[in-house]
């Protein structure tokens, strides 16, 4: 059996689903944004409509995040982006945010329905394993396979060459030979 909904109940999902929402007229600024997206944001809806939703994106993100939505815009097609808004505590949070356009009943473009949840705390674990990962290859790169019985170094070519030959093409190191006394007695006696 299909339940309908009343207008009341569809508010009350709106302003109370656990994402930001917010709707952009065919001007290309917003003009609604939910009580979830007001709450986090700790600004009202005065101060949020029009453009002034764009003053808590991070100075960083903001340029690449209005090219991606004038774009779609323009070409009314979805998009996704992932940008910093700052909270009511003044802290920047990784927002994900989904941009559809919307049409009336008549099937006229009327605009943009978005929703944003907020991504930080994967973003911060995947800058996490990045660094873990770089600093892991930093640590393999400084691993030199040396043959235990020549002593030859195998290159970045899988080729063994000696090893002064190996310190000569990869670092700037010179070389310069001479003998230690144990081989000097081993070689050529007392």
């Amino acid at each position: 059996m299909e339940q309908k909904l009343t207008l009341e109940e569809y508010a009350v999902l709106v302003e109370q689903a656990p994402i930001l929402i917010w709707r952009a007229n065919l001007t290309m600024e917003c003009d609604y944004f939910n009580e979830r997206w007001l709450a986090f944001t700790g600004r009202t809806l005065g101060q949020e409509i029009g453009n002034g939703w764009a003053k808590g994106v991070h100075p960083n993100d903001f340029d690449r995040c209005l090219q991606i939505y004038t774009t779609n815009f323009a070409n009314r097609t979805s998009f996704e982006m992932e940008y910093r808004l700052r909270r009511h505590d003044g802290e920047y949070r990784w927002l994900f945010d989904r941009g559809v356009p919307f049409s009336d009943n008549k099937g006229d473009f009327r605009g943009y329905i978005g929703s944003c949840i907020d991504v930080t705390g994967r973003v911060v674990a995947q800058e996490t394993l990045r660094k873990i990962h770089q600093e892991e290859l930093a640590e393999l790169q400084g691993i030199l396979p040396i043959c235990s019985y020549c002593k030859k170094v195998r290159n970045d070519l899988n080729y063994w060459e000696q090893i002064e030959t190996f310190i000569a093409n990869y670092s700037k190191t010179l070389l310069s030979h001479g003998i230690c006394p144990d081989c000097k007695k081993k070689q050529m006696g007392e």
